[in-house]
């Protein structure tokens, strides 16, 4: 089956074509950076409007690099939820419409079933069972994952996702959006001993994360050093930057080799935006290397949102002959746990 997948959940317009048979045939993005940097921040309603300006024409480039005309496509996935409703709405109505006027089935995916399965799309997948971390600006959950679409939720965050924190801890910071990149970038040039920044929720049992209380002690130890310009000197930014991001990183290692540990697993899955901290996946290959677990990633392009893990994952809710009426629904809020079960995949799939 060959699949059209759309992304347009929040700021980043994504299509990629996958064919179950030949595997990922081509993918774009426009990332919508530059037109939300001067706002420090996504404007909801200015993503929209870049989604319907950006969609059609990335659709038209990614048949064209594909060599794939209207006739080849037997289905099409966007994304569903969670993310910004008019965002949503964008691809939703682009891709139903679609599939209304070539006649084919259409399925809304759900977006952080995406970036979980955006592994799977790697020369060298992880084997079900796993336990997956789904890190990004908007989600920190620790999911156990048995099969395709078999879910349950471990923990999440009460509160901020981490990706949210380092966007907070950059404005902070007076670094560039988007933060979280800034921020590492940042860490690298700082003494990570200087400060000690708590480890919430890791003193106490369960899975669940907590990263507000983190974001009020680097407001009150940027406020402490702060000079003339209610900044810091240079130094002590890139020193508090890296306590800050040190601590993220640990509290995400600890929950994930404890629930490791708890659903007794060796395999573990990073997806999600802040998979691609490189300090994230350092420490995280030297906590499972002493248990004995191993980690698997999606290549960096992929780790942030893009088209290709929507196609891949419509794909599978296709061939389970899962998809949508000709109604348009969209999800901002969605829980991972309550989507149906697959049977059908194979590792060709």
């Amino acid at each position: 089956m060959r699949v059209l997948g759309i992304e347009t959940s929040c700021d980043e317009t994504a299509v990629a074509i996958y064919d179950s048979g030949e595997g990922l045939l081509a993918h774009r993005l426009f990332s919508q950076v530059a037109v939300h940097a001067e706002y420090g921040g996504v404007v909801p309603e200015l993503a929209s409007r870049d989604h319907v300006r950006k969609l059609l024409p990335l659709v038209k480039e990614v048949m064209a690099a594909a060599h794939t005309t209207r006739e080849h496509i037997q289905g099409i996935a966007y994304t569903a939820g969670p993310g910004l409703i008019g965002a949503l709405l964008v691809g939703a109505c682009v891709g139903r419409s679609l599939a209304y006027a070539w006649g084919i089935p259409a399925v809304g995916v759900h977006h952080m079933e995406g970036h979980l399965l955006a592994p799977l799309l790697e020369p060298n997948p992880p084997q079900f069972p796993f336990v997956a971390l789904l890190v990004s600006g908007g989600h920190t959950q620790l999911v156990r994952v048995d099969a395709l679409g078999q879910y349950q939720l471990l923990g999440e965050s009460l509160d901020d996702a981490a990706g949210e924190a380092f966007d907070k801890a950059a404005k902070m910071l007076d670094l560039d959006y988007p933060g979280g990149p800034q921020v590492a970038r940042l860490a690298q040039l700082g003494d990570r001993q200087r400060f000690v920044f708590p480890r919430p929720m890791t003193d106490r049992p369960g899975l669940d994360f907590s990263f507000s209380g983190l974001k009020t002690f680097t407001l009150n130890t940027v406020a402490a050093h702060a000079g003339a310009n209610g900044l810091p000197d240079d130094q002590t930014c890139a020193d508090i930057a890296a306590a800050f991001e040190e601590a993220v990183v640990d509290t995400l290692v600890i929950k994930c080799r404890r629930a490791l540990e708890f659903c007794a697993m060796k395999t573990l899955v990073i997806a999600g935006g802040v998979s691609a901290n490189q300090r994230l996946r350092e420490k995280l290959q030297t906590a499972l290397q002493k248990i004995g677990a191993g980690v698997f990633y999606a290549r960096p392009e992929f780790c942030t949102d893009n088209g290709a893990m929507i196609a891949y994952a419509g794909c599978q809710r296709l061939l389970a002959q899962q998809h949508q009426g000709l109604n348009v629904e969209v999800k901002p809020r969605w829980p991972l746990d309550s989507l149906p079960p697959l049977t059908h995949y194979t590792r060709d799939s």
